[in-house]
């Protein structure tokens, strides 16, 4: 998890699937029975299929987080994606009671006050405007215009799910200097859960990219 100080979270839900799943995957074409000969080769097999751009075994697997992050980093999700299902809390269709922020970690103190105040005055407009709107407008409209008060740095809980190929691709595009920092230490995270589950089940296929 990253630290507790109103800062981006990220948890590991569960997975589906390991380096043995998608060396079957790729066996298919031939015969999927397992020897230990064929064991054995696991691991060149894998590197073989990254090194060659032969990535469709490694959609087999999932990879289930859910994300507490800033609207930015929200965005960066959403864009250049292949294969991520994200569902997320909807400020559409239900009032944002928890007024979530985010606090760039690298900032001096007295621009964290600054932001933080800018925010709270976000937070306290979208609550007495969805109030004030309701009776007028409907509680419909009210919730979804209302949150137009909602600053950048407030956070949204995602649900989002990679098979491998598409956490790979996340890995190239958003785990690098070039990314935003905050999207970058989200990609970072979730990789540091993948290679700390119980057992190291994708051990290969995090060797074959060189993750």
């Amino acid at each position: 998890m990253f630290p507790a100080h109103e800062d981006n979270k990220v948890e590991l839900l569960g997975y589906y699937g390991s380096d043995l799943v998608h060396a079957q995957s790729a066996w298919t074409s031939t015969s999927r029975d397992l020897t230990e000969e064929k064991i054995g080769r696991v691991d060149k097999l894998l590197t073989m299929l990254a090194s060659e751009g032969h990535h469709t075994p490694f959609e087999k697997s999932g990879l289930h987080f859910l994300v507490t992050v800033d609207q930015a980093t929200h965005i960066h999700l959403l864009k250049h994606r292949i294969g991520v299902s994200i569902n997320g809390e909807s400020a559409r269709y239900k009032e944002l009671k928890e007024d979530k922020m985010y606090i760039p970690y690298d900032w001096s103190n007295s621009w964290v006050n600054k932001l933080r105040d800018y925010a709270e005055q976000g937070n306290k407009l979208y609550h007495e405007s969805l109030e004030y709107f309701t009776p007028i407008l409907g509680r419909k409209r009210a919730k979804e215009s209302a949150r137009f008060f909602k600053t950048f740095n407030s956070q949204i809980t995602m649900d989002v799910m990679f098979n491998w190929r598409s956490f790979y691709h996340f890995q190239q595009l958003r785990n690098s200097d070039h990314a935003q920092k905050e999207v970058q230490r989200l990609a970072q995270e979730m990789l540091d859960l993948v290679k700390n589950i119980e057992g190291n089940p994708f051990e290969k296929t995090i060797k074959a990219f060189g993750l």
